[in-house]
């Protein structure tokens, strides 16, 4: 009987959490990814620009796990607005992100876009 009662309510916390997120997922593992219909129009070409340049070193489920916990998923460090425009400057300087400044400003922005639908 507990075992239910738990199995019933880890259930129910589960599907509470995803379905408060304003932001929508789609795919699990490697192929998580935010879903661009939830997304407002015109952060659009931003997301397309996302999944091609940051996937080149990590998976997009590192970022998805990241706006919607509020934590980086390796180092457990808080990844807010802060953290967002350091990470910017770090890709901006590692030689092999093939991004360039606007591309850099045009993703912390969506970040922080995703930041924001993710606390309502």
């Amino acid at each position: 009987m507990k075992r239910l009662l738990l199995l019933t309510a880890l259930i129910t916390l589960a599907t509470y959490s995803l379905a408060d997120a304003r932001v929508k997922v789609k795919g699990r593992g490697d192929k998580m990814n935010f879903d661009p219909e939830s997304v407002d129009a015109s952060f659009r070409p931003s997301m397309d620009l996302m999944s091609k340049k940051c996937i080149k070193c990590h998976t997009m489920e590192r970022t998805v796990i990241a706006i919607q916990t509020g934590r980086a998923p390796l180092t457990g460090q808080p990844f807010d607005k802060q953290a967002v425009k350091a990470y910017g400057i770090k890709m901006l300087r590692k030689p092999n992100s093939d991004m360039n400044k606007q591309e850099i400003r045009e993703l912390v922005v969506l970040m922080n876009y995703l930041l924001d639908e993710n606390k309502r």
